[in-house]
Parts: C-alpha cells; structure tokens; sequence
C-alpha cells in the first residue's frame, strides 16, 4: 500500500489517532448484554491459521467467531463516506478492509466456523439475540468459550 498521506487538518489527524481499533462502543454494549446472558467469549482474539487477524468476540468451543464492523472502516452500504482529502488512498484502504474481510469469512468457513458480522450501527439486543441463538443451538455446546 502507498504511504500515508499527509493528514488533511490536524483536526482529522486528532480524530483519526484516537480512532479505537477494539472496545468500541459498539463492542461493548454487545459484550456486556452477551456476559449478562451468561455468553463467554473471548476478547480480541486471533483467528486460528490467522494470526495477525482477530475476531471481536470468539465463541472457541461453538466455533463462532463475531465482528462488529465499523460503518467507516468496513464500508457499511447505509453510512459509508468516501473521504474528500486523500480520496484514492482512502478508497483502497478502505476497499482493501472489505477484502481482507471476505478472505477471513472465507477461510474460517473452510474451516468450520460460523462467521457473524454485524454493524456498529445495528441494535445490540438484537445483535446478541442472534448471537446467543447461533452459539447455543442444537449443534453447539455450552456458554461458548
């Protein structure tokens, strides 16, 4: 990949260095409901055969691993922006962390995993419901981790 370019405002250079890569928001409210329904997991995981790729929550035992992907950085359809500034660079940054996700999905697949993804903007009951369905069906076992 190109080098990084150089930010287009010390604003979005602020905004972009306390970007969280883990414990987001998002990933937290999901978590909490999935521990309060007696889900365990692991945090930030790597993937097996994958080790420089991890999942946000990893169910090891209903081999389920769970993303929750941020509209920004994993190209939502409903609230993608394209920045303006840098706008190549960001498009194959961007499209390059869609393509990166694909090739997880894939590979955990082929492996037997169940992959769920959601969006950082879907509601995290929901979320967990569908979670605590798919890690506790009548194929899986247990709590999860």
């Amino acid at each position: 990949m190109d080098e990084k370019p150089v930010p287009s405002s010390p604003a979005v250079s602020d905004r972009m260095s306390v970007a969280r890569r883990r414990d987001t928001a998002a990933e937290m409210l999901v978590r909490r409901e999935a521990h309060r329904r007696g889900l365990r997991y692991r945090v930030d995981s790597p993937l097996p055969g994958m080790p420089r790729r991890r999942a946000d929550m990893l169910f090891t035992r209903a081999m389920v691993a769970v993303f929750i992907d941020g509209c920004f950085w994993h190209a939502c359809p409903i609230h993608q922006t394209w920045p303006k500034a840098n706008s190549s660079w960001w498009a194959n940054k961007l499209l390059k962390n869609v393509e990166r996700d694909r090739d997880t999905d894939r590979r955990l697949d082929e492996m037997g995993w169940v992959v769920l993804r959601y969006w950082e903007h879907e509601d995290p009951v929901e979320v967990t419901d569908h979670i605590e369905v798919t890690v506790r069906g009548p194929t899986r076992g247990g709590s999860g981790a």
